[in-house]
């Protein structure tokens, strides 16, 4: 990632977070919050604005594109949710505002989700060398589970317990052998 674009977004997500929070603590009770904060709630709502502005104005490095599209529609879809309910909340009262609670809370933790899939870095592709194709250890490891669990059964139903135990050593092993 770019260290001007992970910049200008760590400054986006410092003036974020504590936005982020506090309408998530209004959220998260409602009954006792929103009476108290239908003033607050257009201060924030423009909060959210302004943070989907910024990031609609920045340009993400090469393979970021997506992750960062998703982040600039959840903080829409979030702008959004919070002016419907900052609206209901003044037409019909903190119940009318409540029945929209749950699709509020869901957009706020898009925005967190979105954050997340954009701070995660691309798991490496690593191929052994030599190994262009199918993974072999795959395939010893699927071989020994399904040889262990046959004999595991076979020792079940004779009452053989070394037949048993084999089984299960073999299912083990199969499971110790393919590590990802």
């Amino acid at each position: 990632m770019g260290t001007v674009y992970a910049s200008a977004l760590a400054g986006l997500w410092g003036e974020l977070s504590a936005t982020l929070a506090r309408l998530e603590r209004i959220a998260a009770e409602p009954e006792v919050e929103l009476e108290d904060s239908g003033d607050l709630l257009p201060a924030l709502q423009y909060s959210l604005h302004r943070a989907s502005e910024l990031a609609v104005g920045l340009d993400p490095p090469s393979g970021a594109e997506t992750a960062h599209a998703e982040l600039a529609a959840a903080l829409a879809d979030a702008r959004d949710a919070t002016a419907e309910v900052t609206d209901a909340l003044e037409a019909g009262g903190a119940e009318s505002a409540a029945l929209l609670v749950h699709e509020w809370r869901g957009a706020l933790f898009r925005v967190r989700l979105a954050r997340h899939r954009l701070a995660a870095r691309p798991r490496s592709q690593h191929v052994p060398s030599g190994q262009g194709g199918f993974p072999r250890v795959a395939l010893v490891a699927t071989v020994l589970a399904v040889v262990g669990a046959t004999m595991f059964m076979t020792g079940a139903m004779l009452a053989s317990w070394p037949v048993w135990a084999a089984g299960l050593l073999a299912v083990g092993a199969g499971m110790l052998s393919y590590r990802v």
